[in-house]
């Protein structure tokens, strides 16, 4: 976001913020969800004798802790996650100097990327699932979320003019439609910006995307195939956005839904004996396993945390910097050089 220059103190952050979200043209609800978080925030650092300019990562860290009693741990998880974007945006303005909430973000990625207890998949185990999968759309899909780590909602927000393919015989799709994607070779870009309820190029969207931060992730020659498969049957779309997955049941040419795709990964899971009605995330895979499953094989592999941050889009402003200022050798060529493959 840009924004207007700020006064030298502000006397009401969180009104600030606000106020530049609606001059960005954020939604009603959206700000006050995000009013209702960042006012009780600054409340409880008040009894705390501090306020949100000058507050360190214990009295983050003492606000979150305050919020499990009563609070799912997603929803913990969704307010700190609004705290940070609060303290990165006024860090960028020029309003504060510093993010306290931005070391605890690290530890909670830590944490959640850890996940011990959910299955062990290997990757040719994977690549037996994979190939079971002989339908072009969903098996595209399932090897996009394994490719890429994106959540399934990102996965079904994603526009063909998102998708950067240079190799012949896909003239009928215009594929240079992202600035965002010039000089970076074969790649998909996963916008930050759509929101649910939002229009976003031209379509109302039915899901959010939850990256911090926009991300472009390589595409590689068995992902590039596997997606040239499916647009060659890829139908017509009356939306002006072109989605680039599309339903091929009873709504035809419509956006693929995240329920759509979660129903399919099930089945396919359930062949395989890796789903169960009743059992839990430990046991079952689904569309948000295959996230897990990039993480844990990419960062094993390349040993580089930070690139498989910026590609899931968790990481914070100054470490994207890095990586969007030298994205040819710090990710791409790590990627290409480290992805697992299927085939």
């Amino acid at each position: 976001m840009a924004s207007r220059s700020p006064d030298a103190e502000v006397a009401d952050p969180v009104n600030y913020y606000l106020e530049d979200m609606e001059m960005h043209g954020r939604a009603e609800r959206t700000r006050d969800a995000y009013e209702r978080v960042l006012r009780g925030f600054a409340e409880f650092l008040e009894s705390r004798s501090t306020d949100p300019g000058s507050a360190g990562h214990r009295d983050c860290l003492a606000w979150l802790h305050s919020l499990r009693s009563e609070l799912s741990p997603s929803t913990v998880a969704t307010y700190a996650t609004t705290v940070n974007r609060f303290y990165d945006y006024m860090n960028r303005v020029g309003a504060f100097e510093e993010n306290p909430m931005a070391l605890v973000m690290e530890e909670m990625d830590e944490s959640i990327e850890k996940d011990p207890e959910r299955r062990d998949v290997d990757v040719a185990t994977m690549g037996e699932f994979l190939g079971r999968i002989s339908h072009p759309l969903h098996h595209a899909i399932v090897l996009t979320l394994l490719k890429t780590g994106m959540r399934v909602g990102e996965l079904c927000n994603l526009d063909y003019r998102d998708l950067r393919l240079a190799e012949p015989g896909l003239e009928g799709y215009d594929l240079d439609g992202r600035p965002q994607l010039d000089g970076r070779g074969d790649a998909i870009y996963v916008d930050s910006a759509p929101a649910r309820g939002e229009e976003y190029n031209g379509e109302v969207r039915e899901e959010s995307n939850k990256r911090k931060r926009s991300t472009v992730i390589p595409v590689d020659d068995e992902l590039r195939r596997g997606l040239r498969r499916w647009l060659a049957i890829r139908p017509d779309s009356p939306s002006p956005a072109e989605p680039l997955f599309l339903s091929t049941a009873g709504d035809w040419g419509e956006r693929l839904t995240a329920r759509a795709v979660r129903h399919y990964v099930r089945n396919y899971a359930e062949e395989m004996g890796w789903y169960e009605p009743g059992a839990g995330a430990g046991e079952n895979v689904t569309p948000h396993y295959f996230r897990h499953f990039f993480t844990t094989h990419l960062r094993d592999r390349t040993g580089d945390r930070g690139v498989v941050k910026y590609l899931r889009g968790d990481v914070a402003s100054d470490v994207i910097d890095t990586y969007t200022h030298n994205w040819g050798d710090q990710v791409r060529e790590t990627y290409v050089a480290n992805i697992y493959r299927f085939d």
